[in-house]
């Protein structure tokens, strides 16, 4: 059976009523050079059964946690998602809602959105939270564009130590709207260098940027970086990319954060090729009115009965492209459920022990690798589940070496970082068990190292 549903009756019906003699003539704004001349080059048609055991066969080729063993971290990581998650967000009420244009009769909807963000304001500690952001990475570059409005200035500070493709997609955004963006250095103890922080700030500063923990996996002193931001009249914004952490450390709230902007994939979703992925954004209440995306509140009707209303929406969708806080066109109300289940089944203390598995075993594994000759951990400050290893050897031919063994050891730095040389990064979730993490330091012994 074909998978194409038209038969050459209902193609030709489709052509003569738009007027084209063949289907050829609709790629005539193709160059001729540019198009294939000759059928794919793909197998004779299959059997469903026989597809169905192909596909099989050929995802058996992808690395996996079921196949290797996984170090891999910076931005996207592997933990346990509880079998609840995908059988609630599945339910049809679910998963064919898409965004509240008629609000008053999406109760169900906006009520989801809410508590996503009631969960977000409870895990960073700030006042009001949004929804709709579409990832991590994209949610910080829309808070540096919201300190330039707040403060009607326009240089960022971006610490170096922040996840490098977070950096890249907020030089993006700010490419061509006046911003300049000024990279900060990180010391010794991979924690921004303060000192280098306090020379390039200066009245023009609209925010400093940072992450937390940042891409070496150290855990930044936010109350320092808000003192120095502060000080100078701009705002702290703190890019959480793991937010397990957030069930363990100190929120960024507590610690004088002006902008909290996230990534929730470590909430219920699955590594997945890097997506769909759930960006979260919270601030203080004073800025509410200059946050991107959409605000859900919590009100009652006329006969007193609790109901949720669009607050504000200040995407261009809903109002004047002039007076719009952003683009964002993307609901991503799904993933933002997903974490919103995940985070209530585990509730508040089942966070706590998750996040405090991922620093038990990253601590041990810590402690394992640095026995191996030849491997040294360069950073001292405290870290979360991650953490950088420097080798002896070029990275690229430990972590092949490493990889042959089935061991994904980790992520290299060379060339987001040539000064760390031969350096890579190493996660360490709940998902790791004690025999893999005493695997990666016994193919390190063993000469991968």
């Amino acid at each position: 059976m074909r998978y194409i549903p038209h038969t050459p009756g209902d193609v030709a019906q489709m052509l003569e009523r738009i007027g084209v003699g063949s289907l050829e003539e609709l790629f005539v704004e193709i160059p001729a050079s540019a198009r294939l001349k000759r059928p794919l080059a793909l197998p004779p048609a299959l059997a469903e059964s026989e597809l169905v055991r192909e596909l099989k066969a050929l995802a058996a080729r992808n690395a996996t946690p079921e196949n290797r063993i996984s170090f891999l971290g910076g931005g996207a990581y592997q933990h346990f998602i509880p079998a609840a998650v995908d059988l609630l967000i599945s339910r049809s009420e679910f998963y064919t809602a898409y965004t509240p244009y008629q609000p008053e009769i999406s109760q169900g909807t906006l009520q989801a959105i809410f508590e996503f963000q009631t969960l977000i304001c409870q895990l960073t500690g700030m006042e009001v939270a949004n929804a709709s952001m579409y990832d991590g990475a994209s949610a910080c570059a829309e808070a540096a564009l919201m300190t330039v409005r707040l403060t009607r200035r326009r240089k960022v500070l971006v610490s170096r130590a922040l996840n490098p493709r977070w950096r890249k997609v907020i030089a993006t955004y700010c490419r061509y709207v006046d911003v300049e963006l000024v990279e900060v250095g990180y010391a010794a103890d991979g924690r921004t260098d303060l000192e280098e922080l306090a020379g390039k700030l200066d009245g023009q500063t609209a925010a400093v940027i940072a992450g937390y923990p940042n891409y070496f996996g150290v855990v930044e002193d936010l109350a320092a970086l808000a003192g120095l931001a502060q000080g100078a009249g701009a705002r702290l914004v703190a890019g959480v990319a793991e937010g397990v952490a957030l069930g363990l450390l100190k929120s960024p709230g507590e610690l004088g954060a002006d902008i909290v902007a996230g990534e929730g994939q470590s909430f219920g979703l699955p590594v997945s090729y890097g997506g769909p992925y759930v960006g979260f954004f919270a601030a203080r209440m004073k800025d509410v009115r200059a946050m991107p995306g959409r605000l859900v509140g919590e009100t009652v009707d006329r006969d007193g009965k609790r109901g949720f209303v669009l607050t504000l929406s200040t995407r261009e969708q809903h109002i004047r492209r002039e007076k719009a806080t952003s683009n964002i066109c993307s609901n991503q109300g799904l993933c933002a459920l997903t974490a919103t289940v995940f985070l209530s089944l585990l509730g508040k203390q089942g966070l706590r022990e998750l996040a405090q598995q991922n620093v038990a075993k990253a601590a041990y594994a810590r402690e394992q690798l640095q026995k191996v000759a030849g491997v040294t951990l360069p950073f001292a400050a405290p870290s979360f589940n991650e953490f950088v290893v420097r080798s002896s050897k070029p990275a690229g031919e430990v972590l092949a070496a490493l990889e042959a063994q089935g061991i994904l050891g980790g992520i290299p730095l060379g060339a987001d970082y040539p000064e760390l040389g031969e350096a890579f990064l190493v996660c360490v979730t709940e998902q790791n068990r004690r025999s893999d993490i005493e695997a990666l330091a016994g193919a390190l012994a063993g000469g991968a190292a």
